[in-house]
């Protein structure tokens, strides 16, 4: 389960809204271990899309340091789907490489109404989970 304040939902619904038409993606960084998510990190999509995200090499290396150097972890992997729903594509459960991270997918797809779904994905294995909102 993944529990997850709304401030941050509201943070990455405003990303994946901003982004439109093309996909946006990020992170949020939680202490090493707690599976909490905290800290927001927007990210470019260096595809710059509306059917596909990749991180740009420079930008993850530099944001994954940054989380080792302040004992931080990925606990949320989240990107938007722009025309489909928020589901992992072949792709994504491809590139899934955090074992404990939460994959939060948002579909922005129908501009009145927002998918907002979290799934782990190991082994290529998806597996939704349920989301708690939490007040900020």
């Amino acid at each position: 389960m993944l529990t997850i304040s709304r401030e941050l939902v509201d943070k990455i619904i405003a990303h994946a809204r901003a982004d439109h038409p093309d996909e946006a993606c990020g992170v949020i960084a939680g202490p090493a271990g707690s599976d909490r998510p905290e800290r927001f990190i927007p990210m470019e999509n260096a595809e710059c899309s509306p059917t596909f995200y990749r991180f740009d090499s420079m930008e993850q290396f530099r944001v994954w340091r940054e989380m080792d150097d302040r004992d931080e972890e990925p606990v949320v992997v989240y990107h938007s789907h722009t025309a489909t729903e928020a589901y992992p594509s072949r792709t994504d459960i491809s590139y899934a490489s955090e074992p404990n991270a939460h994959y939060v997918l948002v579909s922005t797809a129908d501009a009145d109404e927002v998918q907002f779904r979290s799934y782990r994905i190991l082994d290529g294995v998806v597996t939704e989970e349920e989301v708690t909102i939490v007040p900020s």
